[in-house]
């Protein structure tokens, strides 16, 4: 059996279902945007079975992209939940068929509170078209399945065209990346444009040493200090140098290598800092990939020690 053929076989049925429906958009499409941008309340989406998890995930992408949304699933709807809606809100309902049981069974009730209810089915003349105020039309010629019952083409299309809705009110309501941000502050996204230098630099028990301390003593504050460096300052604190773990193994190719030296004699000097512990950590670490550093130093203006911020600290909390 050729499955690369039905895999692609399916995905050019699919593919084809998405290009038709593309062409017959009309200005029902324009009236459901209206009607959701103009809401007060909520976007309820609503719907069974294969519907029920499109409409999930449709009601997700709208909450994450600055339009207020949840899922009701009919049958709790039942059994409390129409509490849930308002007099300000606006519902989608999904059935293929416009048929579903449960789905018909909720629509008297929602169309009490008189709120717009959009329809997504194929049957402007179904039991949920007639509810409906408008209808978005799903319609496909063949499903993907070889048997052409199983939800595919019309699971995708209507999946396609809560992603339509969603991306048109997005650019109603010029929605931008650092929206997109505080509504996914834990995602990549949110990471690189909301964490900062401060939120994850060390600050605590540093390995600090001042600039007359002898090699042999700063490789056991390497050691104890857990980050394959120590920060060489002053009597007042002003960072002079550092020494890492490539200083030493460079020192050791010296002809006059000794232990007994001073820890400058082999340090980096005028190591790369910053003193913005107010910059994101996504720039910090461009500035360490950039310069080809593990560690990079937090000084206040006056290159007082503040703080580290290590390559691997930014690596484990995903900042990219």
């Amino acid at each position: 059996m050729n499955y690369r053929q039905i895999a692609q076989d399916t995905l050019k049925i699919e593919a084809d279902t998405l290009l038709r429906s593309a062409e017959n958009i009309d200005d029902v499409f324009d009236r459901a945007v209206e009607i959701i941008l103009t809401c007060k309340g909520k976007l309820i989406v609503s719907g069974v079975g294969k519907s029920g998890l499109i409409g999930a995930k449709m009601a997700a992408t709208f909450a994450s992209t600055g339009t207020p949304s949840f899922f009701l699933h009919p049958t709790e709807a039942l059994h409390g939940d129409l509490g849930m809606i308002g007099k300000d809100d606006v519902v989608i309902a999904i059935s293929y068929s416009g048929e579903s049981e449960e789905l018909s069974s909720i629509l008297p009730h929602v169309k009490r509170f008189n709120i717009p209810l959009i329809g997504m089915t194929k049957d402007k003349n179904s039991t949920l078209g007639r509810y409906s105020d408008l209808v978005i039309n799903v319609v496909v010629e063949k499903e993907a399945c070889p048997l052409n019952i199983a939800p595919t083409s019309s699971t995708t299309l209507t999946l396609a065209l809560g992603d339509a809705l969603a991306v048109c009110l997005m650019k109603a309501k010029n929605f931008k990346r650092s929206d997109f941000a505080s509504f996914h502050p834990g995602g990549s996204l949110g990471k690189q444009l909301f964490v900062k230098v401060k939120d994850l630099m060390r600050t605590k028990n540093l390995p600090v040493i001042s600039g007359d301390t002898k090699l042999k003593d700063a490789i056991v504050k390497i050691s104890e200090g857990r980050l394959g460096t120590v920060l060489i300052t002053d009597e007042i604190g002003k960072l002079l140098a550092l020494m890492s773990d490539g200083d030493i193994r460079r020192a050791l190719m010296s002809e006059d290598f000794s232990l007994e030296e001073s820890v400058l004699k082999y340090a980096t000097l005028n190591p790369k800092t910053i003193d913005d512990e107010n910059m994101l950590a996504s720039e910090a670490l461009v500035i360490i990939e950039e310069m080809k550093i593990q560690l990079l130093v937090v000084t206040d203006k006056e290159r007082r020690v503040n703080g580290v911020l290590h390559i691997h600290t930014l690596i484990e909390k995903g900042i990219s």
